[in-house]
Parts: structure tokens; C-alpha cells; sequence
């Protein structure tokens, strides 16, 4: 009886938390899954607490009580190497908690390399200022939804924030074409630009992004009815774009989108409700963008068939999405028509 309660207490103490500390590094465990985890065993708690590696993100998303939370959490010293952390559509966190922050807990910050302040509408250009001013090593930045923010806090965080790779601003409605221009003068190896519904832009501010910023992979310009094709067609710059959105680009004609096409990398276009496109400008991308994975065309009435044919000359062992409801020039759009054109379909429609 002693040997099995001596056997037990082992598993207890060493192999429980040696297992769950491979377990929890190696599938990568919800935050919130490893921090039950430390209520199982205080062996367990000492396990996992040596190693930082799993104390480098913090999920609050869409908690209440975000803000105390923060600095609750951020005041613990395993969070010290915090690399990540993500508040979207967290409730009850406000430029004071982040002035909190930055007073109380600084230095856990000075590694933080990605933070997602998606939809946290309380927070103004001041907070922006205050947190992204202990953020130094910042490279992933996101402020979703939030009409508070104009270029006031832009340039305070381009002034903090040297490193960004990766910016989301949709939904930011009061920002104009002077944060474009810090953008592009201070983001040279901008990778990920997100600008949906932002609509005080003008051609002027895209095309200084376009022209600075040739690193881009990723370009979002969802909801975006203003841009001219004199704006589009500085695109063809782009020799990384991978992933471009112009859903709604009312002004976009086939002779832009024909500059679009020497973008040749392009993985995912969205061209729904691009109005004035036709036959000739998806050919064009057919022609150029041989690596074409996702295609919408939803809503286009000028284009038909042919246009479809072409594409699966060029495109028919690389489509997997493409979306054709509302063209009403092609007659070919059952699910089983298409599949006969591009046998590698998986998506028929994109938008509900």
C-alpha cells in the first residue's frame, strides 16, 4: 500500500506536469484552458509558471470588466514577457485604464509585439498615444470600429510605433489622407493595410500608400466607392499584393483592373459590386494573375460567359472560390456548370 500511495504521489508531483507542460507547448492550449490548468495542483502551477513561453499572449477578448482585468493580469510577473494581446470587443476598458497601464506596468510591455484593440469604442486618440508610447517593439496594430480615433492619435502612434508591419484602421471614419501620408513615410515594410469604410480618403492619400508602400501583401479597401482608376492603377506597384478587397469600387473601369492584373502574385481578389467592370478587365486578371485562388464578381451585370472561359483557361487548376450570383450576362452558374469549368471549386457564394 506504502509502494502505490509513494507511485501516486510521483504522477502527482512529476508526471502529470511534465505531460501537461508538452501538451500545453506543443497544440498551443486556449489562454484560458492553461490558466484552469494552475488550479489543478500547486506542481502544476510551478510547471507551467517556468515556462515564460506560455505567458506570452493575453485573450480578454469580448470579457467585461476588460480594463481591471489588464492590469490585474499584467501586474503578475508571469506575464513580464507579454508578446500579445488581443482586447477585441472587450468591454469596460477606457483611456484610463490604459493610462494605468502605462504608470503601473511599463516594462511588461516593452516586448509587446501585436495588440488588438478591435471595437473598443471608449478608447480615444489620448489612449492610443499613452499605450502605443510603451509599446516600442509593436509590429501588429488593430483599432477596428472605433470613430473616435483621427489623425491626431495616428501620428502619435506612428511617432511611438516603429515597426508595424501589420495595421487595421477599419471602420476608423474620422482618419483622412494625413495618416496615409505618416503611413506611407514611416511604413516602408507595411505588409497588412486594412481601410474598409474608411471615407474620408481620397486618390490622393491611397497613392502615396501605393507608392511607398511596395512590401504590401494584404490591401483591404472594402466600402470604398471614392477611388478613381488614377488611384487603382498605381496597384500594378505592388509586386507582393497577394490579397486585394474592392468590394464597392463604383469607379473602377477594365482599364484600371488591367493594371490590377500586373500584380501576378494575386492569390484573392474581391471585385463585388465593382459596376463598371466587364469581359475585358477579368480577362486581363485571367491572363495576369495565373495564382488566382478566391474571385468574387457578385453583383457585376457586365460580364457573361466569356469571361468565364478564359479564366478556366488560365485559372481552372488554382480556383477554389469563385462567386457569380447576380451576373445575370452569365448563364453558366449552377454549381455544376462551374465545377466543369474549374473542377477544383469548393465555394459558389461568399456573401450572404
Amino acid at each position: 500500500m506504502a509502494v502505490v500511495r509513494e507511485t501516486d504521489e510521483i504522477w502527482r508531483r512529476e508526471t502529470v506536469p511534465r505531460v501537461l507542460q508538452i501538451v500545453s507547448t506543443t497544440i498551443n492550449l486556449p489562454q484560458r484552458d492553461l490558466i484552469s490548468l494552475l488550479l489543478v495542483s500547486p506542481w502544476l502551477y510551478r510547471t507551467l509558471l517556468s515556462y515564460p513561453s506560455l505567458w506570452q499572449v493575453l485573450d480578454l477578448r469580448e470579457m467585461n470588466n476588460a480594463g481591471e482585468r489588464l492590469i490585474s493580469a499584467l501586474s503578475l510577473s508571469r506575464y513580464h514577457h507579454i508578446k500579445q494581446i488581443n482586447l477585441e470587443f472587450a468591454q469596460d476598458i477606457e483611456d484610463k485604464h490604459l493610462n494605468l497601464l502605462k504608470s503601473k506596468c511599463m516594462g511588461a510591455l516593452q516586448n509587446l509585439e501585436s495588440l488588438n484593440l478591435n471595437g473598443c469604442q471608449k478608447i480615444s486618440d489620448k489612449g492610443i498615444e499613452v499605450v502605443t508610447s510603451a509599446c516600442p517593439k509593436l509590429k501588429a496594430f488593430s483599432i477596428y470600429w472605433n470613430v473616435r480615433v483621427t489623425d491626431t492619435g495616428i501620428k502619435e502612434f506612428v511617432k511611438n510605433c516603429k515597426c508595424i508591419v501589420n495595421l487595421n484602421l477599419s471602420g476608423c471614419k474620422n482618419i483622412t489622407d494625413k495618416s496615409l501620408q505618416l503611413i506611407a513615410d514611416n511604413y516602408k515594410e507595411l505588409e497588412l493595410l486594412n481601410l474598409t469604410r474608411c471615407i474620408k480618403l481620397t486618390d490622393g492619400g491611397l497613392q502615396q500608400i501605393l507608392l511607398k508602400c511596395s512590401s504590401l501583401q494584404s490591401l483591404n479597401l472594402y466600402a470604398l466607392s471614392s477611388f478613381t482608376d488614377e488611384a487603382y492603377k498605381k496597384i500594378a506597384l505592388l509586386a507582393h499584393l497577394r490579397f486585394l478587397d474592392l468590394c464597392g469600387a463604383q469607379n473602377l473601369s477594365d482599364q484600371g483592373l488591367s493594371c490590377i492584373a500586373k500584380c501576378k502574385n494575386l492569390v484573392s481578389l474581391n471585385l463585388t459590386w465593382c459596376v463598371c467592370v466587364t469581359d475585358m478587365g477579368v480577362i486581363t486578371i485571367a491572363q495576369g494573375c495565373p495564382s488566382l485562388e478566391f474571385l468574387s464578381l457578385f453583383g457585376i451585370v457586365g460580364v457573361t460567359d466569356t469571361c468565364l472561359e478564359v479564366l478556366s483557361r488560365f485559372c481552372s487548376k488554382t480556383l477554389t472560390t469563385l462567386d457569380v450570383n447576380g451576373c445575370i450576362g452569365i448563364k453558366r452558374r449552377s454549381p455544376d456548370e462551374l465545377i466543369q469549368l474549374f473542377p477544383h471549386l469548393r465555394c459558389f457564394k461568399v456573401h450572404s
